[in-house]
């Protein structure tokens, strides 16, 4: 990974449609140079190409961040288990007073509030959970900032 490789990576976290020729007109170097770095940042999994939708135009009026408390010996398989939902787009284990975030789509508020009694709350190990419900998206963007 070179600065080339960032370079690249940076004008694709702008502008996910961008093309090879326009990004190697960007960069200074050959389409072809642009093609084999990104055949090769792909297939060593150092980046993925992905479509990001914004969740409220597809009607999912209700994202939530859930902190979920779990049974120290149960981490993992219900971080595992929570990856598995359709309806969580995000999972991390972390530190703190919870052990577990995931981030939440659902289409209303009824939906959600059933995934929660339901699914969520009903997952083995799970001691408790709070809900923060988004109220308004200022940045959305996927990656790191380079």
């Amino acid at each position: 990974m070179d600065k080339l490789d960032l370079k690249i990576i940076s004008l694709l976290q702008d502008d996910g449609t961008a093309t090879n020729a326009g990004i190697a007109r960007q960069v200074g170097v050959s389409e072809e140079t642009v093609r084999r770095r990104l055949k090769r940042l792909v297939q060593e999994e150092y980046i993925k190409v992905v479509a990001l939708p914004d969740p409220a135009k597809l009607g999912y009026m209700s994202e939530v961040l859930i902190g979920v408390q779990v049974d120290a010996d149960k981490i993992d398989s219900v971080a595992d288990a929570l990856a598995e939902m359709d309806e969580i787009n995000w999972v991390s284990v972390t530190t703190g007073s919870f052990d577990i975030f995931a981030w939440a789509t659902l289409k209303s508020s009824e939906e959600l509030s059933q995934f929660l009694r339901t699914k969520v709350g009903m997952t083995h190990g799970v001691r408790r959970m709070e809900t923060f419900i988004n109220l308004a998206i200022k940045k959305r963007r996927y990656g790191v900032a380079i």
